[in-house]
């Protein structure tokens, strides 16, 4: 009996998403909120015009032709900004050196970043999204050390086909330290 449930489990990972993919940073996870950093990274990004949801933004497939060739290991998480159609895939630590922008991708570097973040299991979907950044915010307005440094983001922890009540995501809102208050 045991090995028929290891079997079929083991056979149930790659359907729901499981891969084994190297990671750029940690993730948060679902329901929690945190004050994390993000270390360097360097990273691929593709644009285009309007808002990241609504219609077909082709950005993921324009992202994926360049890894594929370029010979790029696809990494997780796929980060975007929602507001202004940006969407981020990161290198992992095997990625060719001579990188370089073609075909609507930039490559760049990313310095460490210090986010707060919150963890969420959903379908990505622009609700979802929204309703996390609310949360996160409400939190962040709690935590007197930390300020707002910059829009939005999404990470995206789990592929395209995994039904959506299983995907993992999480809303980062850059931060800095707040300024300290003038004394009495």
């Amino acid at each position: 009996m045991k090995t028929w449930t290891g079997l079929l489990a083991a056979a149930a990972l790659p359907a729901l998403g499981a891969h084994a993919y190297e990671q750029a940073y940690d993730r948060t996870e679902p329901g929690v909120f945190e004050i994390k950093t993000i270390p360097a990274v360097r990273a691929m990004t593709a644009t285009r015009e309007g808002p990241y949801f609504g219609g077909e933004n082709g950005l993921f497939r324009r992202l994926f032709r360049y890894i594929q060739a370029n010979d790029v290991a696809m990494t997780t998480p796929v980060e975007t900004e929602t507001r202004t159609a940006t969407m981020r895939f990161f290198a992992g630590a095997d990625a060719p050196a001579g990188l370089t922008a073609t075909n609507g991708v930039t490559v760049e570097v990313l310095g460490e970043r210090r986010v707060a973040a919150a963890g969420a299991r959903g379908s990505y979907s622009e609700e979802n999204v929204t309703q996390t950044e609310r949360e996160l915010r409400a939190w962040l307005a709690k935590q007197p050390g930390w300020v707002e440094d910059g829009p939005p983001r999404a990470a995206y922890w789990n592929g395209p086909f995994l039904p959506g009540f299983f995907k993992k995501y999480e809303v980062h809102i850059p931060v800095r330290p707040a300024a300290p208050s003038p004394p009495p």
